[in-house]
C-alpha cells in the first residue's frame, strides 16, 4: 500500500462517512452522547451569564438572600455541567469501543474471504497493522476526538453568538482576527494530513518487517541473522520516527500559531473593554461575561486546531480500511451454485488446463495439463521442484482458477460449486504442517466442526499421535505454542494427519505427508494412510519415490506438463525422467 498524494481536506473527511453503517446499530448510545453534549454545551454557555449576575448583583446587593441565590445559581450550573460531561464521556467512549470492535471484526472477516492472489501481493504484517493501528485511530476519533470536535464547534458557534449579543462592539474587534486564525489551520492542516498518512505507512512497514522475522525466528537464529534483522527493524522505526517528528513539529507549530493569534485577540478585547468600564459605558459584569465567552470560543478554536490533525489521520486510516473492505476476491462462490451429488464419488478431471500465477505471468505453472483421476484411485505426482505438482493442489482447492480449460469434480466444473461444498469434500495434509496456538485437541478438531473428544482421540490413534499426546503435560489439553513450536517436526506432521483423518473427506490431498517422520513412525502412519485411502480419491505429491510405489498410477510432471504416466515398474522400464529419479534415489 503506497503513499497517496494529499488531497483537499473535504475529500479526506468524506472517508469518515464509512463510519455511518457502524454507528447505526448504536442509535441509543449516539442519542445519549448527543443529548448530554447539548446539555453540557448549554451549561457551559450559561456559566458566563451566571457570573455576570453574580458580579453585577451578588456583589452590590445588601440583601443576603440575593447573594446566596446568585452563588447558588452559579453552583447549580456547574453541577449540571459536571454531570452532563461525565455522562457524555461514558456514552461516547463506549460508542467508540463498540464501533472499533465491530470494525475490527468486519475487516478481519473480510480479509479471510480474500483469495490467494491478494495475499501473494500483500504483506501480512501490513494487514495486521491495519487491524491494530488504523482501527485504534478510528476508536480514538469516535470515542474522543469526534466528541471534542463537535463540542468545540457548538461552543464556538454559541460563544460567538453570545459575544455579539453581549457586546457587538467588542465582538467586532474579535472578527478582525478570524481570517488570521483560519488560514494557518487550512494551510498547515493539509501538510499535517499528508505527514499523518505517511507516518501510518511507515509504521505498517515496520510491523511487516517484525512480523516476518518473528514468524521465521528459527531461520533467523539458525543463520545468526539477529543483528541484521535488528538493523532492518531499527531502520524502519527510524524512518517512522522521522516522519512522526515532522508531523509533530508541524502540528506543534500550528497549535502555537493559533494560540498566539487567539489570545492576542483576547488581549485586544480586554484592553477595549477595560477602557469602556473605566469610561462608565459598560458594566463590569458585562465585560466579565464577554471575556468568558471569548475564552470559551478561543479555547474551542485551539481545541479544533489540535484535533484537526487527529481527525485527518483517522480519515486516512478509514480510507485505507475502506480500500481493504472494497477489495473483492476473484475466487467466490457462484450464485446460484450447483449442488454436488451425494455421496461424493471423488472423480477428478483436469481438461487442457493452462495456468499462470498472478505474480509470475511470464511462465506457465501448468501448460495444456490434462489428467483423469477415477474415483477411489491413488494418483502420485512426482517430478522436480517447479514442475507444477503443488499447483495441481492449489487449483483443485480453487485457490486459483485456470486461465483456460476446466477442472471437474464428479463431472461438475469447480467454478459452478459453492466454495464451502467444494473444499468441504477435500482433506489436505501439507508438507509443512500448519498448527495453531491452541491445544492438541483443538488443532486436531480443526479438521471437522463439532467433532467430539472421542472423534479426536480416534483420529490421533490412527495417525500414531495418541501416545506422544498422552505423554504431554496436559495430554490433549496441552498448549502446543504458536505454529506448534513445542512439538518436533514429526509430531507436528502427525497432528496434521490426524486432522485430515478426522475430516473424513472423499478426496484426500497428501503433500509429502510422511516427509518429517522417522522410519518407525513413517511405517505406522503409512499404514494409517493406506486405510484412509481405501474408497477415497487420493492425490499424493512425493519426492521420495519409495512412498508412492504402491500408487495405482504415477504421473511424472516437468515444466507444468505431464511427461509420463504408469506404475512404478512400467516407468522404470520405460526410462526417462522417472527412471533417472529412481536411479538416483535408490542408488543412494
Amino acid at each position: 500500500m503506497t503513499d497517496q498524494p494529499a488531497t483537499a481536506s473535504p475529500r479526506k473527511l468524506h472517508s469518515l462517512t464509512r463510519l455511518l453503517p457502524f454507528l447505526r446499530p448504536y442509535r441509543g448510545l449516539l442519542a445519549g452522547w448527543l443529548g448530554f453534549l447539548a446539555l453540557s454545551s448549554t451549561a457551559t454557555l450559561a456559566l458566563p451569564q451566571a457570573v455576570r449576575v453574580m458580579i453585577d448583583h451578588g456583589f452590590t446587593q445588601v440583601d443576603a438572600a440575593a447573594i446566596n441565590a446568585s452563588f447558588l445559581g452559579l453552583f447549580a450550573v456547574a453541577a449540571v455541567l459536571a454531570i452532563a460531561t461525565a455522562a457524555r464521556f461514558f456514552f461516547v467512549t463506549l460508542l467508540g469501543e463498540r464501533v472499533a470492535a465491530d470494525l475490527r471484526r468486519r475487516l478481519y472477516d473480510h480479509l479471510l474471504t480474500l483469495d490467494q492472489a491478494f495475499y501473494e501481493s500483500t504483506r501480512t504484517g501490513e494487514l495486521v497493522s491495519r487491524l491494530a493501528a488504523d482501527t485504534e485511530l478510528v476508536q480514538t476519533v469516535v470515542g474522543s476526538t469526534l466528541s471534542v470536535t463537535l463540542r468545540s464547534i457548538v461552543t464556538l458557534v454559541g460563544g460567538a453568538a453570545a459575544m455579539v449579543w453581549t457586546s457587538p462592539r467588542l465582538a467586532g474587534f474579535t472578527v478582525l482576527v478570524i481570517p488570521a486564525v483560519v488560514l494557518p489551520i487550512v494551510v498547515f492542516g493539509r501538510r499535517v494530513s499528508k505527514l499523518s498518512r505517511e507516518s501510518q505507512d511507515r509504521i505498517a512497514d515496520a510491523s511487516a518487517i517484525a512480523s516476518e522475522a518473528l514468524n521465521t525466528v528459527h531461520t533467523v537464529q539458525a543463520y545468526t541473522r539477529e543483528p541484521e534483522e535488528s538493523r532492518r527493524y531499527a531502520e524502519a522505526i527510524r524512518r517512522a520516527l522521522e516522519v512522526a517528528r515532522r508531523r509533530i513539529a508541524m502540528t506543534g507549530s500550528l497549535t502555537a500559531m493559533v494560540i498566539l493569534l487567539v489570545f492576542g485577540a483576547i488581549t485586544l478585547v480586554l484592553w477595549a473593554g477595560a477602557k469602556a468600564v473605566m469610561a462608565g459605558t459598560m458594566a463590569p459584569g458585562v465585560l466579565s461575561q464577554f471575556v468568558l465567552y471569548a475564552v470559551f470560543a478561543a479555547g474551542s478554536v485551539g481545541a479544533l486546531s489540535e484535533v484537526w490533525g487527529q481527525v485527518l489521520r483517522a480519515a486516512g486510516a478509514l480510507g485505507r480500511i475502506g480500500d481493504l473492505l472494497d477489495t473483492r476476491a476473484a475466487i467466490v462462490s457462484p450464485e446460484p451454485a450447483l449442488p454436488l451429488a451425494r455421496p461424493v464419488r471423488g472423480a477428478i478431471r483436469f481438461e487442457h488446463v493452462e495456468f499462470h500465477y498472478p505474480s509470475r505471468r511470464d511462465r506457465p505453472a501448468l501448460h495444456d495439463f490434462t489428467l483423469d483421476v477415477p474415483p477411489g484411485q491413488t494418483i502420485a505426482l512426482v517430478g522436480p521442484s517447479g514442475a507444477g505438482k503443488t499447483t495441481v493442489f492449489q487449483l483443485l482447492l480453487r485457490f486459483h482458477d485456470p486461465g483456460s480449460g476446466r477442472i471437474t469434480l464428479d463431472g461438475t466444473d469447480l467454478r459452478a460449486l459453492a466454495l464451502p461444498e467444494l473444499r468441504g469434500s477435500i482433506a489436505l495434509v501439507p508438507q509443512d504442517p500448519v498448527l495453531f496456538g491452541a491445544s492438541a485437541a483443538d488443532n486436531i478438531a480443526f479438521g471437522r466442526a463439532g467433532a467430539g473428544q472421542a472423534d479426536v482421540v480416534a483420529a490421533a490413534r490412527s495417525a500414531e499421535a495418541h501416545d506422544f499426546i498422552e505423554a504431554l503435560p496436559e495430554a490433549y489439553a496441552t498448549y502446543l505454542g504458536e505454529r506448534g513450536v513445542r512439538l518436533s517436526g514429526g509430531q507436528q506432521q502427525r497432528i496434521a494427519i490426524a486432522r485430515a483423518l478426522l475430516r473424513d473427506a472423499p478426496v484426500l490431498l497428501l503433500d509429502e505427508a510422511t516427509s518429517s517422520l522417522d522410519a518407525h513412525s513413517e511405517h505406522l502412519v503409512q499404514q494409517a494412510i493406506e486405510r484412509l485411502e481405501a474408497g477415497r480419491t487420493t492425490l499424493v505429491i512425493a519426492h521420495r519415490l519409495a512412498t508412492v510405489q504402491r500408487a495405482d498410477r504415477i504421473v511424472v510432471m516437468d515444466g507444468g506438463r505431464i511427461v509420463a504416466q504408469g506404475t512404478h515398474a512400467e516407468l522404470v522400464r520405460a526410462g526417462g525422467l522417472y527412471a533417472e529419479l529412481a536411479r538416483l534415489q535408490f542408488a543412494a
